[in-house]
């Protein structure tokens, strides 16, 4: 019989309620879901998945403040059909 000790976690229930079922389906309980990540970051030597911040780079930023600056411009053309906007593009 394997060497097993208790390992207590603190979690919101409403979390623990909706893994519980998301585990259930795949045919294993909450505790069997937990060793099988330690597993993986044991096999990967850290997080089995990417753990990063998503920031957007500095030309992403300055291509969303771009657009919303031309989509508050009262003299931005906008367009409603793609026969008018193709048009003006050959223009």
């Amino acid at each position: 019989m394997a060497n097993t000790t208790n390992f207590s976690v603190r979690m919101d229930s409403n979390l623990k309620k909706q893994c519980e079922a998301l585990y259930g389906e795949l045919g294993m309980n909450l505790t069997t879901a937990i060793n099988v990540f330690l597993r993986q970051s044991l096999r990967v030597g850290g997080f089995p998945f990417d753990v990063r911040l998503d920031k957007p780079s500095r030309e992403t930023v300055a291509a969303m403040l771009e657009a919303e600056h031309i989509a508050r411009d009262p003299d931005v053309k906008g367009y409603t059909d793609l026969d008018e906007l193709f048009a003006d593009l050959k223009k």
